[in-house]
């Protein structure tokens, strides 16, 4: 990807992928309806002329969708050809925060991966990899198609959707945990109902002030209650601190993540090691990319995390994140940013995410 400008906002990309019947629409119908202030553009790609996917989308998205029919996304198009249909939905005047790619049921996510990385396009970033799949089906389609599980591997996050449709869900979501890479982590749900906040940053509804807003996650609409909906099942944990981290430190603490911990999402002052940046981070599963960002002048300097998962223990976490505090002098190791910057989007677009 090229280097985006100072100051230029990039927009995540998200790949929505799964084989046919799996329930993306039905999932990206829900983001669009949950997004909270956030503004969501997607690119539907159906197989066949008759675009019903897209049809299915169209009204809660109004101008804020691109629809590609008669055809899978990898195939139909090349990475140059993408940036044009990202162009028209990332320019400034759409005030869109996230894009969405719902992929083919016949699409091949590494590929799609691959274009988004490969994207000359200095105002998008990519998001990482959704794929979601049909418990009631799971085995037949895992018969019909042994490539499900490369897929599983290669996803950040796996959606284990029609969970009430199965009549033997648990087996099924060891079955995929044990397919899916350790790093990744497996939701379960119904009706393709997952938090928003497990894939973007949800803005409030009233203007904030500060650099990042530790909302409720898992606040509802005041007429919805959310008892026995899945992601109640989900914690998180906020994390602040005015002492710098030791970049060396944090760095383990990622790679060691429990399998649980899905989302990571805030800013990182590396205090002497980079005294002009602050470095915002974004892990969904195995997913991790850090965005050095000038530090406001008049602004404090403060660490602030959020850390969302599924049987966490957020105590632990917490004790781990203190122990990357650095109080050490006011001079850095050369080589002590190696592992961050690793993750770090390079002049020439190297890759972040060593898996692909």
């Amino acid at each position: 990807m090229r280097q985006p400008s100072p100051g230029q906002r990039q927009i995540p990309v998200v790949v929505l992928a799964g084989f046919l019947g799996s329930g993306k629409t039905t999932l990206l119908n829900h983001l669009l309806h949950r997004s909270g202030g956030s503004r969501i553009g997607a690119i539907v790609n159906d197989f066949g002329a008759i675009e019903i996917d897209a049809m299915a989308v169209a009204g809660a998205l109004g101008d804020s969708t691109v629809s590609l029919g008669n055809g899978c996304l990898c195939c139909a198009v090349d990475a140059s050809e993408l940036d044009g249909y990202l162009e028209r939905l990332a320019r400034p005047d759409t005030g869109i925060d996230v894009i969405v790619i719902e992929a083919s049921g016949l699409a091949e996510p590494q590929e799609l991966v691959r274009m988004l990385l490969a994207s000359e396009h200095p105002g998008i970033v990519y998001g990482g990899l959704v794929e979601v799949v049909d418990a009631a089906e799971f085995d037949d389609i895992r018969l019909k198609h042994p490539e499900l599980d490369r897929h599983l591997a290669l996803a950040d996050l796996v959606v284990v959707n029609k969970l009430d449709r199965a009549g033997d869900g648990d087996r099924v979501l060891g079955l995929v945990r044990g397919l899916a890479d350790r790093a990744a982590v497996v939701v379960p749900a119904a009706y393709g109902r997952i938090d928003p906040e497990f894939l973007f940053d949800c803005k409030p509804s009233e203007e904030r002030i500060g650099q990042l807003s530790f909302d409720d996650l898992h606040r509802g609409d005041a007429e919805e209650s959310h008892a026995g909906h899945l992601h109640t099942a989900y914690d998180s944990l906020s994390f602040a601190s005015e002492v710098p981290l030791d970049p060396r430190r944090l760095m383990q603490f990622l790679d060691s993540r429990p399998e649980g911990l899905y989302r990571i999402k805030g800013y990182v002052d590396f205090g002497a090691y980079d005294v002009r940046n602050r470095y915002a981070v974004h892990a969904v599963g195995r997913f991790l990319r850090f965005c050095p960002e000038p530090w406001d002048a008049q602004g404090i300097r403060l660490t602030q995390l959020v850390l969302i998962g599924s049987g966490i223990d957020a105590p632990a976490l917490g004790k781990e994140l203190e122990a990357c505090k650095s109080d050490a002098p006011h001079t850095a190791d050369e080589h002590g940013m190696w592992g961050v910057l690793r993750y770090v989007q390079g002049p020439e677009g190297d890759l972040q995410d060593p898996a692909f």
